[in-house]
């Protein structure tokens, strides 16, 4: 049996975080890998519109750490990202800057395509994992729904914090998959994903985290905040908790 200790994440750092992991060109992607390297159990970490940020990389890490899984986040803008200053889109300069950059680097369509087309070469590069997942913040979680359809190469998916939620894709999925919503979502297509998933019988979980904002998980997270920490906390062990479930069912059931 696991004991409580090993089933919650390691301490959290507010400040001065230091990733664990390396980076190495992957599938033509400059990837962030962290965990063993050896592990039966792999995890592809979609991060959002902000990129590579030390939160989402934490995350990663918290997330290998508590399933002993290799988690690879690549670099999908191949090193641009977003820039927080757009964001509200309240200016016309601010908008044109966000059109321009989701529709030249942030496709999601285009991603789904380079994520399928990496999945044989991680499946070379990793030989020891046996079953994959993907989970994406935002931006990313969109990603990872899409490709959560026919002929997903993954056991399970999830979606935190989800951007350009639309309900016609939860009837889509093929897989288990987990959404963590936050207030800032579409409460009417959060339900659409919750009934479809309940509908469905491939095993799921929807859940609202009714006072945190889109990005509390991502690169907008405040990890010096009291409940904003905990809450963070909570929901990364909450998808390691999925993940797991599902793991275990693909790979031996032996307990991490």
């Amino acid at each position: 049996m696991t004991c409580e200790a090993c089933r919650t994440i390691p301490p959290v750092v507010a400040e001065g975080y230091t990733p664990k992991g390396t980076y190495e060109g992957v599938a033509g992607l400059n990837t962030y890998i962290t965990g063993s390297q050896d592990a039966a159990y792999g995890l592809i970490d979609i991060h959002d519109i902000f990129g590579l940020s030390n939160q989402t990389l934490q995350g990663a890490d918290l997330l290998a750490a508590r399933l002993n899984a290799v988690v690879l986040v690549p670099d999908y803008f191949h090193g641009d990202k977003a820039d927080p200053s757009w964001l509200p889109p309240d200016t016309p300069e601010k908008q044109e800057a966000l059109t321009k950059f989701i529709s030249t680097r942030a496709s999601c369509p285009d991603a789904v395509k380079v994520l399928e087309a990496a999945v044989p070469v991680y499946r070379e590069r990793f030989p020891s994992v046996q079953a994959w997942a993907v989970t994406g913040l935002c931006w990313g979680g969109k990603v990872a729904v899409l490709a959560s359809g026919p002929d997903t190469p993954f056991i399970a998916s999830g979606q935190v914090h989800p951007g350009r939620m639309d309900a016609a894709d939860a009837q889509r999925l093929t897989i288990p998959h987990i959404v963590l919503a936050s207030k800032d979502e579409p409460a009417e297509v959060v339900e659409a994903y919750a009934k479809t998933i309940a509908e469905n019988g491939l095993g799921g979980h929807v859940e609202t985290y009714s006072t945190m904002w889109h990005g509390w998980m991502g690169a907008r997270a405040n990890l010096e905040g009291e409940e904003s920490l905990a809450e963070y906390k909570r929901g990364y062990n909450q998808l390691a908790d999925f993940f797991e479930k599902y793991f275990q069912g693909k790979v031996g059931g032996a307990k991490i």
